[in-house]
């Protein structure tokens, strides 16, 4: 089962974790609000997402005005005031946002956002934001690891459509750019695959590649 390529978030804190959150989400295609106190971080922001607005997102009212819910997932990245971390959490949960992700600094923290409502908690130092939003996107996007700005790894489920073709067969390099350096079955994992080899369902296939090309496949598979 795949989600639909489009989906609507708010992201909440424009720190560099949320920031990085948000212009991802939004290079693949989403709508995204994204929210903070900062005009400076606004602003900054403003050409990466659908819309950015300056606004305190503990304010039951003013978050009220935005429809907040209408939205399909809240992100909640307020980092340096625990309080406001809590409120905005508590708040997008009354609001009626069906899921919400929250950032927290440590497990007593992650502790008190599930208890309010949370449906996910992100430890920074554990999760990185690119990871977390491609993960968002689709459901068989396992793990996403950001290598450099412009090189990342994606590790998928086998799309059913490349299930019992070979490696030459997909020929995954000249359609998509992306070379798959290997193949998880079960407890085995096959290092650097062969041209011969066969991708069985269930298979989990980790690729690395250009970040545009591995988003052009992340929006191929998840759109389907």
């Amino acid at each position: 089962m795949y989600f639909l390529a489009k989906k609507q978030f708010v992201i909440i804190g424009l720190g560099r974790f949320g920031a990085s959150i948000a212009k991802t989400l939004y290079a693949l295609g989403n709508d995204v609000l994204a929210i903070d106190k900062k005009e400076d971080l606004v602003q900054e922001i403003s050409d990466s997402v659908t819309h950015a607005i300056q606004m305190d997102a503990t304010d039951e009212s003013a978050l009220r005005t935005l429809g907040i819910r209408n939205f399909e997932v809240a992100v909640v990245t307020i980092g340096d005031n625990i309080q406001s971390s809590i409120m905005a959490t508590l708040l997008v949960k009354e609001l009626g946002v069906k899921y919400i992700i929250a950032k927290g600094n440590s497990d007593i923290h992650a502790k008190v956002l599930y208890k309010i409502g949370a449906d996910r908690v992100i430890l920074p130092e554990k999760d990185m934001g690119v990871r977390v939003a491609h993960n968002l996107v689709s459901s068989n996007i396992l793990d996403y690891i950001e290598l450099s700005p412009d090189y990342s790894i994606i590790e998928i489920d086998s799309p059913n459509e490349w299930c019992n073709k070979t490696m030459k067969e997909l020929n995954l390099r000249s359609k998509y750019g992306i070379n798959v350096i290997a193949i998880k079955r079960n407890h085995d994992v096959n290092i650097s695959p062969y041209a011969d080899d066969q991708i069985q369902e269930g298979d989990i296939i980790v690729a690395i590649g250009l970040s545009e090309d591995l988003n052009r496949l992340e929006f191929k598979i998840s759109s389907k």
